[in-house]
């Protein structure tokens, strides 16, 4: 069993790992650290992905988004980690993504549930943006 203290670093190197995969715009990289089927929710909208092919489809639109806005260096501070069980756990993610210059693009913050798989690894089963379409349209606005 793990301690809290295990699956608290384990949750940071996770999304480390996560924000390496996106930084090095691994699709299928990014649809593996999801359990399937996965979950993403926003205010506005939920997708249920059930094939990684398309989860992996969906991360590329994304990495050609974040090409076009000159995004090179991301990173992740998990803000809060709350055990729901000693197989699952909440998290609650800041983004930071910027240009080849480390000058912020923008930030947007996500919370996650997730599980432990069969290999005691970490997978995303449902990602929450909280406010990652202002941001980005606050960005746009400011540089149109």
């Amino acid at each position: 069993m793990n301690t809290p203290a295990a699956i608290i670093q384990n949750i940071n190197d996770f999304f480390d790992i996560y924000a390496q995969t996106l930084e090095s715009h691994n699709a299928k990289g990014m649809a593996y650290l999801h359990q399937i089927p996965t979950t993403m929710l926003a205010d506005d909208a939920y997708t249920i992905f059930s094939d990684a092919s398309k989860l992996e489809g969906f991360f590329n639109q994304g990495i050609s988004f974040y090409r076009q806005l000159g995004i090179t260096f991301i990173r992740a501070e998990v803000w809060t980690k709350t055990d729901v069980t000693s197989r699952i756990a909440n998290a609650k993610v800041t983004w930071k993504y910027n240009d080849a210059l480390q000058q912020p693009v923008y930030s947007c913050d996500y919370q996650y549930v997730l599980k432990l798989d069969k290999n005691n690894q970490w997978r995303i089963i449902l990602s929450v943006s909280v406010n990652e379409k202002e941001r980005m349209e606050e960005w746009k606005a400011q540089h149109p």
